[in-house]
């Protein structure tokens, strides 16, 4: 599976980590997605994706691709063989500029690029998409079209300042004291967020937390899971076994034998460090 990323120039690098094209055989027919605060926009160039986020209990077809704003909980993700993509990992508060919709309106409910976007612009630029010879190629090309598609939205600055804040301090940074520095409400920021990012800083905050401590696992090597939880700041394992469940769809044990899979069968994949084997 070939990955090629390009980080874009300004103003898009504030508001997007990077653009990325993705071709190939997937290393699974079905993949677990673990919740992150990290929104997406996916360009699909080939046969339909399945997703089931959410509660959903059933995967749903993706033709022209999705957008999903920062999840709460694990998603499932279904890549055609073979398969064909662009998209863009977004910062927190990136993809809301590019959106019709609040952000919270996407919280683990995908929508398909149609909807954000309005059938014919999508078929244009999937069509100029699938026409592009090499993936730096088409990587340009979804570049313009953002910048062709920014937009100005209100709170954007203080949702970003204070995210970068929660970011910085992996989620530890007490909530209470951002509102104080930026002299904002609660009640505003929570607003706010949801808007721009679709939750709030105290969820944004606990998904840092989260995703800080299972990327820092060694599944390698035997793990104290009362270590791990006291950690990370939990008041009891029983809590971070929750939370685990909540954001990974496993228990920490099946976690580390999923993980422990992808690395014994797709060692050095590019898709290898989130997402895990479903089947």
């Amino acid at each position: 599976m070939e990955y090629v990323s390009r980080v874009p120039g300004p103003p898009l690098d504030g508001l997007i980590v990077d653009l990325y094209s993705l071709e190939g055989a997937p290393p699974y027919s079905r993949l677990l997605l673990p919740a992150a605060p990290a929104p997406l926009l996916i360009f699909n160039l080939g046969a339909p994706f399945l997703i089931r986020a959410g509660t959903e209990s059933e995967a749903v077809e993706y033709a022209d691709g999705c957008a999903v704003a920062t999840p709460t909980r694990a998603w499932e993700f279904g890549y055609p063989t073979p398969t064909r993509s662009v998209g863009v990992h977004f910062r927190p508060w990136g993809l809301a500029p590019f959106l019709p919709m609040p952000a919270a309106e996407l919280c683990d409910r995908p929508a398909s690029v149609e909807q954000i976007w309005g059938q014919p612009a999508v078929a244009e630029l999937r069509h100029r998409l699938t026409l592009a010879d090499a993936p730096q190629e088409r990587l340009l090309l979804l570049e313009e079209e953002l910048l062709r598609r920014l937009r100005t939205i209100d709170g954007l600055d203080i949702v970003r300042h204070l995210s970068s804040a929660i970011a910085e301090t992996r989620g530890t940074v007490p909530i209470s004291d951002l509102g104080v520095a930026a002299r904002a409400s609660s009640t505003y920021m929570a607003k706010r967020f949801k808007e721009v990012i679709g939750v709030t800083p105290k969820r944004l905050a606990r998904s840092y937390r989260f995703t800080a401590t299972v990327l820092a696992l060694n599944v390698a090597a035997p793990i104290d899971w009362g270590d791990v939880a006291a950690g990370a700041g939990y008041f009891d394992q029983a809590h971070f076994v929750h939370e685990f469940r909540e954001y990974t769809g496993l228990t920490p044990t099946r976690y580390v034998e999923a993980r422990q899979r992808f690395l014994r069968e797709h060692p050095d994949h590019a898709l290898d460090g989130w997402p895990l084997p479903v089947d």
